[in-house]
């Protein structure tokens, strides 16, 4: 598994975004300390703290003794939801409102937005000298809810797309959520939210090279697809959960993003009685979800 390396004011708070986007829990994480958070005059922060992390090797899991694993693999690989294969997330239904009529039910592009092949086939919209809201590597540095910004509406303008950016603080003060709403912005998702996590790494990438130290990290949503996407994660996880507390039998998910897996390891661990893990490599890594044998 490659290094993710994140900086942020503090040790802990980039370890918390290091977590974030390799998808895990802590105890299934490595972590090297770079750079400690350097003090400047007056209280300021002068150099952040820098972390990397990587997902830590892990052993084969263990078998569990049951009298329905005792089946051949063949038997199980054809089984349904209740014989221990791999399971398949829910797909996020589109939503009224919300782009709903221009992408598919999983999130992906909008019908006759494609060719044969599977290519895009809206060109991007050329920028007028009047200044159309593109992105200026030479401007200024601003905050990193500015920039961000000022990057979303000039790749959605570039792209032809009529839709809008709202800048929402996050409860936990450490965050901003970039909205992107609109009637025509399906095809920013992507399947499975894949074009969305591009998305937001991209403008987090720009975003870090032009802001100042010490601003919380960006997270882009686009029609809402994050929020409903989780929704749809925590109600399948408490599911299959709820299963593999009945039936003791180890439950395996398809494989999945990191923002999706941490949903689900989060969730799992305000369950009794079941715990996490995930194996593999990405991109076809994947959780585990499997009982703990009473003590």
């Amino acid at each position: 598994m490659e290094w993710v390396e994140v900086t942020a004011k503090t040790v802990e708070e980039a370890k918390d975004e290091a977590l974030d986007q390799l998808g895990v829990d802590e105890s299934e994480a490595e972590f090297e300390v770079l750079e400690e958070p350097k003090a400047g005059l007056f209280g300021r922060l002068r150099s952040e703290a820098r972390v990397r992390a990587r997902v830590a090797p892990t052993a084969v899991r263990p078998k569990v003794e049951r009298g329905s694993r005792r089946r051949g693999r063949k038997d199980r690989a054809d089984e349904g939801p209740t014989g221990g294969s791999v399971l398949e997330t829910p797909a996020v239904p589109a939503r009224s409102g919300h782009g709903g009529a221009g992408r598919s039910a999983n999130g992906g592009l909008p019908p006759g937005d494609t060719s044969p092949d599977g290519r895009v086939e809206r060109r991007p919209k050329p920028v007028s000298d009047k200044g159309d809201a593109m992105y200026d590597a030479r401007g200024p540095v601003g905050d990193a809810g500015e920039v961000g910004e000022g990057f979303l509406r000039g790749l959605i303008s570039a792209f032809g797309v009529e839709g809008t950016v709202t800048r929402n603080a996050r409860d936990d003060g450490d965050t901003i959520e970039l909205a992107v709403e609109g009637a025509d912005v399906g095809m920013l998702i992507g399947p499975r939210g894949a074009t969305l996590s591009a998305l937001q790494d991209l403008t987090r990438t720009v975003a870090q090279r032009k802001m100042a130290e010490g601003q919380p990290r960006i997270v882009v949503d686009v029609a809402g697809y994050r929020k409903d996407r989780r929704e749809a994660l925590e109600r399948f996880t408490r599911e299959v959960a709820a299963q593999v507390v009945a039936s003791g039998v180890v439950r395996v998910l398809e494989p999945m993003p990191p923002a999706d897996r941490k949903v689900v390891h989060d969730t799992v661990n305000t369950i009794d009685g079941v715990v996490t893990s995930s194996e593999g490599e990405d991109p076809r890594r994947r959780v585990v979800i499997q009982p703990i044998d009473p003590a």
